[in-house]
């Protein structure tokens, strides 16, 4: 459980020295956009690359791939049956679904995955599964909801091909399925930029949480609670239940399984909201909460389960 712990304080710290900069007045609202989209279109992408490169993907095709499945299907489902009938158009409702149901797999699922379940590898299937379907997908959609204009299908299903995420995400793949190693020349210059990636996407949420309305203010606290409760509640007993009864998973494969998906809402989420201007305060409230949640939710797992 240190591990768990650690992750979390680390993570604070970081969204701490955001706070702290905004305080000081360092840096201001065009700052944390700027950082924001730095974050999005150059150092996320070299992170992808350089991680994915080292990843092994048929791990993505185990059953803990399907229960995760299922644990992310019934938070994004619910949140579609409130779309409709509450008549989101696709931006919000994108965004929402990503607050629901996208875990923060990389900078704190690779370390709870290392130190608290003893093997990095088990977060792999979570995080290609998000790099590979859910992003690409989410990506897709936000351009489409951009665009006024009703776009032809062929430039819908190239949108992902365009997309710096998508892009760095099938360079990282590729590299591993052919397990091909870059050049020092390129791999150094790209593992530096990379490094800057969580550091960035930390900060800029941290001067968001600081120059704008306080959690739970922005955003109506009855539409918050809805989604930090499918991501919370939901989402880890529904990939419990698959994994326990459909696939037949027991021990340390369903609490891996459980606890990874009771991960809080990633940073990213905040990064492609502000990118894409929809559900930004919706995206920083339901991060904040869930992050605060994690770490008594993780104790509770464990305590049930191992």
């Amino acid at each position: 459980m240190g591990g768990v712990l650690g992750g979390f304080a680390t993570i604070a710290a970081v969204v701490g020295l955001g706070i702290l900069l905004a305080h000081i007045k360092l840096v201001d609202a065009k700052g944390q956009r700027t950082l924001a989209l730095l974050a999005f279109y150059v150092a996320s992408p070299a992170l992808l690359v350089t991680v994915l490169a080292e990843s092994d993907p048929a791990e993505v095709f185990s059953t803990h791939l399907f229960a995760t499945i299922a644990g992310v299907a019934a938070a994004v489902v619910v949140i579609a049956v409130i779309a409709v009938r509450r008549r989101w158009d696709l931006g919000t409702t994108v965004v929402t679904s990503l607050c629901s149901g996208y875990v923060n797999a990389g900078n704190l699922g690779i370390p709870v995955a290392a130190y608290a379940l003893g093997d990095a590898a088990l977060v792999a299937p979570v995080l290609l599964l998000q790099l590979l379907v859910l992003q690409p997908l989410a990506l897709t959609l936000l351009d489409v909801d951009r665009n006024p204009e009703r776009l032809p299908i062929g430039k819908v299903l190239i949108r992902p091909l365009t997309n710096p995420l998508t892009i760095g995400t099938g360079i990282g793949v590729l590299l591993a399925l052919t397990d091909t190693q870059l050049p020092q020349p390129i791999e150094d210059p790209l593992a530096l930029v990379g490094g800057m990636a969580v550091p960035a996407m930390l900060i800029a949420y941290g001067v968001a949480l600081r120059l704008g309305p306080l959690p739970g203010r922005g955003v109506r606290p009855r539409a918050l609670a809805v989604v930090v409760g499918l991501k919370m509640v939901v989402q880890p007993l529904a990939a419990y239940s698959a994994g326990h009864f459909l696939l037949g998973m027991d021990g340390a494969d369903l609490f891996a399984v459980t606890l990874l998906s009771a991960l809080p809402t990633a940073q990213n989420v905040f990064v492609v909201a502000t990118r894409y201007e929809r559900g930004i305060l919706l995206a920083r409230d339901a991060i904040f909460v869930s992050t605060l949640l994690a770490a008594p939710a993780a104790v509770v797992i464990a305590a049930l389960l191992s």
